[in-house]
């Protein structure tokens, strides 16, 4: 399949090294198991079945896209569970060339400050790529944080909600939706971006590329093993701390009316006027 751009031609960077963010996150038609923690009031991930957060997947075919434009390179990295680490398989098998987990205790609870903040660390010691790609936003935080944050700590500029990227030389041309439609920048490299959801299709993982993902290799970080702030790691190290947790009482009772029609709806607005509803007759 022949890849086209979207944008004028010009000279084209070479090469580009990518990382892409990607989060495991929990399937949303397994969310009738969540739970949450009465302690910490974070969500209890362990045994529920995940999914890789659909605008990561964005980001990653993004990647992938522009691996077969220039033939660059791409990692993946993400702070998960080890046993999220079939997600990050997943993605090798979809085309990536190596991945990163970062996975301690020690980072659990983590807000997305920590989040970004331990992922700028693991970055740095992987070593500062040309591009950081990542979704817009997670579906189950759905903050829109992390990117952001990512580029503060690391002092890179950054866009969110971008549909397509292109690297030239040593900029990147971005399309950034907006509520208009669309607007295209030209940005610095190195640079995070922060994909938009939906804004392309990424490709099936074929036999082929599972079997290339056997050979490809997954390094895991422990905290140990980077250089990080421990005040700034973790639930201790999240400024963001839930309140009061209140869950909705959602239970419904049924009731079943008889008569003819004129007589049921009397039936029910004297049942709404019993409920306290003002009612317009």
């Amino acid at each position: 399949m022949r890849i086209e751009s979207v944008f004028p031609k010009r000279e084209r960077r070479i090469s580009v090294n990518i990382i892409v963010c990607v989060k495991p996150v929990p399937d949303p038609d397994k969310y009738n198991l969540l739970t949450i923690d009465p302690q910490t009031k974070r969500l209890v991930r362990e045994g529920i079945p995940t999914v890789i957060n659909p605008s990561d997947k964005n980001a990653l075919e993004e990647a992938l896209r522009l691996k077969d434009l220039y033939g660059a390179k791409v990692s993946v990295i993400s702070m998960t569970p080890l046993f999220s680490v079939d997600k990050i398989k997943q993605c090798l098998a979809m085309g990536a060339d190596e991945g990163f987990v970062i996975s301690d205790r020690a980072f659990g609870g983590a807000d997305t400050f920590s989040t970004s903040y331990t992922l700028m660390k693991a970055i740095e010691e992987i070593g500062t790529p040309d591009l950081i790609l990542a979704g817009n936003e997670s579906a189950d935080g759905a903050t829109s944080h992390v990117p952001v944050q990512l580029a503060e700590w690391m002092s890179l500029p950054h866009i969110t909600n971008v549909t397509v990227t292109e690297a030239f030389e040593t900029k990147l041309h971005v399309r950034k939706k907006t509520e208009e439609g669309s607007v295209d920048y030209e940005i610095d490299l190195p640079a995070v971006i922060a994909v938009e959801r939906n804004s392309n299709q990424p490709r099936m993982i074929t036999a082929k590329g599972m079997v290339s993902a056997r050979s490809k290799p997954i390094r895991v970080f422990a905290k140990d093993d980077l250089d990080v702030d421990e005040s700034l790691i973790g639930l201790c190290g999240s400024p963001t701390q839930p309140g009061e947790l209140i869950v909705p009482n959602l239970k419904r009772a049924s009731q079943e009316l008889k008569g003819e029609p004129e007589e049921i709806a009397a039936q029910i607005i004297t049942l709404i006027k019993k409920s306290g509803v003002a009612v317009a007759v």
